[in-house]
């Protein structure tokens, strides 16, 4: 195949040398990228261990400064992802393209596919809010506080679940999508380390080779701990108050309902390190497994709730809930709040700071993890089905279980045969609060203890999947080699930044320190936008002029000459 050299575009970058260390400690990895996110990380954690005040103030007044200044960055970032996604999954040209070689087929089946999209994405997440945010929407939103509709009340369903599902619905999974794609396509395509630079190839050429590469690369690093820290934090202190509702004692409780440093430190040490062994053991064997068992098990816990919750109203909540949400997507994620200096207009405000912008921060710091971790698992498939795949179904299975998780929870409060116990219990013991509402204490007991068994084996699988990534990163997109030390050290980090935010702050110092993180990683996602769309639209132009388009047809046309 030769090339025509008077076509107007070349043929796309397929060499992106990043310099790792050929022996020594760091065989294999950059040190660029893998020392200084070590320090990073490090010197968070001996921050908030040593100047726990110092720390809480500073991140305090840094989160409030961040959230005011950039809720709208946030807003129209997060719909620009998604846009970008569907767009390039509409139209035929693009959506046929395959992310790798023409002949490549997927590596997983769909089942499993499906199974480790839902499990490292937002699985934990989905246990702690599947009752807590249909709850807290039920008492106040938007509509709630206009006024057209009264809080905690029959009303407030309807509502409740628009921003329900706004939140865990196309704006989570269409970031994630984005920055998969964005990494997946130019990795198995034009064979470029499997890393987050190299999104960025498409329109910064080899300059990523160098600082500015090595700089996107510990911005990822850190937002992905940071990120996980968040998902962690809320998986242990679920994980905590199932345990306590189980009868294990009264020391994994503290006063005020929250888990001990006892329990944390308990929790972490289990957890972490069950994780750590299962990032040994790699993806295709240990992550794959309790991936299949993690939707196994979610299945077996949607259909108790099915049966024995409030099916017929989780399922008139999921059907209106839909079209309300189709209805109202577009507004929705372009609506920015604004405090015009009224009590109304600042409640609105301070609402979406809360719920909305905490979450576009939060799946926006997720991203470079879930990102590369569904790059990794999804070679093979056409843009068409990565996207609605890794969009339509892990959304549809979150709002499926809010449902009927959350439905169940309103129900029995609004019945009065809750009593209140639900709703006025923390957000880590709703779901165990519905259980013992809805069945006699032996059932009870027996789901809760599925449930701590479900939210074990999520907490695993996402650590292990961000530990794993994690040293891809470092390792300049090496998936196969062992590094096992490195792979020790960030998972005693992980539990190091998990425990100390959540015994010296609790979780809302987590969340405040991601929120941090996650800025400079924001405007990474926006390149990746722009990349992944430049890198498409490139490539349907070089097909059409019979320009090389993969690395192996790059390859073939240098042959020839």
């Amino acid at each position: 195949m030769s090339i025509d050299t008077d076509t107007p575009i070349a043929p796309p970058l397929v060499e992106l040398p990043i310099r790792t260390a050929p022996r020594g400690f760091y065989e294999g990895f950059s040190r660029e990228v893998t020392v200084p996110s070590k320090i990073i990380v490090s010197l968070l954690i001996m921050w908030a261990i040593f100047f726990p005040v110092s720390a809480n103030e500073t991140l305090s007044a840094a989160n409030s400064s961040i959230i005011a200044t950039f809720s709208g960055w946030y807003v129209y970032l997060v719909a620009f992802l998604m846009m970008s996604c569907f767009v390039l999954a509409v139209i035929p040209q693009s959506g046929g393209l395959r992310i790798g070689a023409p002949g490549d087929t997927p590596e997983f089946s769909r089942f499993s596919w499906f199974a480790m999209l839902f499990g490292a994405g937002i699985g934990i997440g989905m246990l702690t809010y599947s009752t807590g945010e249909p709850l807290a929407h039920f008492s106040n939103n938007p509509e709630i506080i206009r006024g057209a509709v009264e809080a905690r009340s029959a009303e407030a369903v309807r509502s409740a679940y628009v921003y329900t599902f706004l939140h865990w619905g196309f704006a989570a999974w269409g970031t994630y999508a984005l920055v998969g794609l964005a990494i997946g396509y130019v990795a198995y395509r034009r064979n470029l380390p499997l890393t987050i630079r190299s999104a960025l190839a498409p329109l910064f050429g080899r300059i990523m080779t160098g600082p500015a590469g090595h700089l996107v690369d510990i911005v990822a690093v850190v937002a992905t701990i940071l990120g996980v820290a968040v998902t962690m934090g809320l998986g242990v202190e679920q994980f905590v108050a199932g345990l306590a509702r189980l009868g294990l004692g009264d020391w994994l409780l503290n006063a005020d309902g929250a888990s001990s440093g006892m329990a944390v430190i308990v929790a972490l040490l289990v957890l972490v390190g069950a994780s750590t062994l299962s990032a040994l053991s790699g993806v295709g064997r240990g992550i794959k497994w309790l991936s299949n068992l993690n939707l196994a098990l979610s299945f077996l816990l949607l259909a108790l709730f099915a049966i024995v919750g409030s099916g017929l109203m989780a399922l008139e909540i999921l059907g209106i809930g839909l079209v309300d949400y189709l209805r109202a997507i577009v507004p929705s994620s372009l609506t920015v709040f604004e405090d015009t200096g009224t009590a109304m207009s600042a409640a609105l405000v301070q609402w979406q700071r809360d719920w909305s912008v905490f979450y576009w921060a939060w799946w926006i710091a997720f991203s470079p993890f879930v990102g590369m971790f569904i790059a990794r698992i999804s070679r093979g498939r056409t843009i068409r089905e990565y996207v609605f795949g890794v969009i339509l179904v892990p959304s549809l299975m979150c709002f499926v279980w809010m449902a009927l998780a959350g439905g169940t929870a309103i129900d029995l409060e609004l019945s009065g045969a809750a009593g209140g116990s639900i709703l006025e219990t923390g957000i880590s013991d709703q779901l165990y609060a519905t259980l013992a509402a809805m069945l006699d204490p032996g059932l009870m007991a027996l789901v809760s203890g599925l449930v701590v068994i479900l939210l074990m084996t999520y907490l695993v699988t996402s650590a292990d999947s961000a530990i794993l990534i994690v040293n891809t990163i470092n390792g300049a997109g090496d998936t196969e080699g062992e590094h096992r030390h490195h792979i020790v050290f960030w998972g005693v980090a992980l539990a190091f930044v998990v425990g100390s935010m959540l015994i010296l702050g609790g979780i809302d110092a987590i969340r405040i320190t991601m929120i941090i993180g996650a800025l400079p990683f924001s405007l990474v996602v926006a390149l990746m936008a722009v990349a992944i769309l430049k890198a498409v639209a490139f490539d349907l132009v070089r097909k059409r002029h019979g320009v090389p388009t993969t690395a192996e047809a790059c390859a073939e046309a240098e042959n020839v000459k």
